[in-house]
């Protein structure tokens, strides 16, 4: 549907934007994350630095590697929009559409790459799913391995559902 359809007549139920990680996105950051770790933790092992630094090496190979698992997990699911919420396909919300206070897509604004950052009226607790999106108090990060093109239409919906919002909130 696009942002400029009849979005007020849909059923709430259905999904109107998705955004998730491409195979070929997903499959570079995975190999460039975990190559990372490997090239670390080979560094640790086959060089002879002070001991202290060996063991610096050996964590955070093992932290790179943690935090690959944690991109392969959470760039499998994908981020879909509805009429009453923006939610992962693994079942988590990110926000319900009432929550939402505002949308940041500027070129200066603190989001993720190829993504857009959303304002919500409350906090919520802090939740990261590397290469798809975060959420920190008030802020959500949408996007980082998501193509551009579905961030940008999801994105554009949001936009007109706010603008609806405040309409019907002036009149």
């Amino acid at each position: 549907m696009s942002p400029t359809g009849d979005l007020q007549n849909s059923d709430p139920r259905e999904v109107l934007a998705t955004a998730g990680a491409s195979p070929a996105r997903r499959i570079l950051g995975l190999i460039s994350l975990s190559g990372l770790g490997m090239l670390l933790m080979y560094v640790a092992v086959t060089q002879a630095p002070a001991l202290e630094w060996r063991l610096f090496l050996l964590a955070l190979g093992a932290v790179t590697l943690w935090l690959t698992e944690r991109m392969r997990r959470a760039t499998a699911s994908r981020i879909e929009l509805t009429q009453t919420e923006l939610r992962d396909t693994d079942g988590t919300r990110l926000a319900l559409i009432e929550e939402i206070d505002g949308m940041d897509r500027g070129l200066f604004a603190f989001k993720p790459s190829n993504g857009f950052l959303l304002h919500t009226k409350d906090k919520s607790h802090n939740i990261w799913r590397p290469g798809m999106w975060w959420r920190v108090g008030r802020r959500i990060g949408v996007g980082g391995m998501t193509p551009a093109h579905e961030c940008k239409q999801m994105a554009e919906i949001i936009a007109a559902i706010l603008a609806r919002r405040e309409a019907d909130q002036t009149h």
